[in-house]
């Protein structure tokens, strides 16, 4: 008789709001659960942080993923060309490679946290066959106003990057407003100089390439006091529309970004 394989339950922790509170959610409801997280080597000290109080809190170990190689590594394999929204081969080796070899071939319940108000959003598809995902948020009806009360409720609160910064994920994420580079620049001088190496490469290689579309870093920090009040206003303007104080402050659901670095 050939024995049948036992099904793992996974969830990821991606040091963001929502899979932390599904984490949460989930601790009590289903004790097989394994924890991961996809360390890249190029998180946030506020990230690493915050995975290290949920590990406490869960009692369990948070698994770290890696890809073995560092970004530097797939930076070259890539033409030394910059990730960007349309070449996200950052995500692609960094995250997607370490989980889908993490799963293995056993068959896998995948729990994703994707909020029922984001009926939009899909989340990360695996190419594998035996990966499975369930949506405990979006099945039993839990918004956004749900996730930051069981977040306050646990004791931990947000993750501390929340007060400069909408979404977790690499420090030289793409993906991240001008107004958080800035943010960047002002609590962490020396990732924000480190991502400027980055670009000052492709310069000095006779070619334009930045992170943030069409303006690069130094451009940036020339203009930082206006790039803050251009932000600000945005803010009160957004504050005086019927919403939530708390949806304002934490509004990332305007662009998709990397699902799987994000939530």
């Amino acid at each position: 008789m050939v024995k049948e394989k036992k099904v793992r339950h996974l969830l990821g922790i991606s040091g963001g709001k929502d899979s932390a509170a599904l984490a949460i959610y989930m601790r009590d409801k289903e004790p097989d659960m394994e924890y991961f997280f996809a360390d890249t080597g190029a998180e946030l000290p506020e990230t690493l942080a915050f995975v290290d109080l949920m590990e406490d809190y869960l009692g369990k170990e948070i698994t770290r993923l890696n890809a073995g190689r560092d970004f530097d590594y797939y930076l070259k394999l890539n033409g030394n060309f910059l990730p960007t929204a349309r070449s996200r081969w950052c995500t692609t080796n960094l995250k997607l490679k370490p989980f889908e070899e993490f799963v293995g071939n056993n068959p896998v319940i995948s729990y994703v946290a994707i909020r029922a108000d984001e009926a939009y959003r899909e989340g990360y598809v695996s190419t594998k066959s035996n990966i499975s995902a369930v949506y405990p948020f979006k099945e039993d009806g839990l918004n956004k106003d749900d996730i930051v009360k069981i977040l306050d409720e646990s004791g931990l609160g947000m993750p501390k990057y929340y007060d400069w910064r909408s979404r977790s994920g690499c420090y030289f994420c793409f993906y991240q407003r001008k107004v958080e580079w800035m943010g960047l620049h002002d609590n962490h001088p020396e990732l924000f100089e480190k991502a400027r190496q980055f670009e000052l490469y492709h310069k000095n290689k006779g070619r334009n390439h930045t992170w943030s579309e069409n303006e690069s870093l130094d451009e940036m920090l020339m203009r930082k006091d206006e790039i803050k009040a251009q932000a600000l206003i945005k803010e009160q303007n957004t504050l005086k529309k019927p919403k939530k104080l708390m949806d304002s402050l934490l509004d990332d659901d305007s662009d998709d970004g990397c699902m799987i670095c994000f939530k």
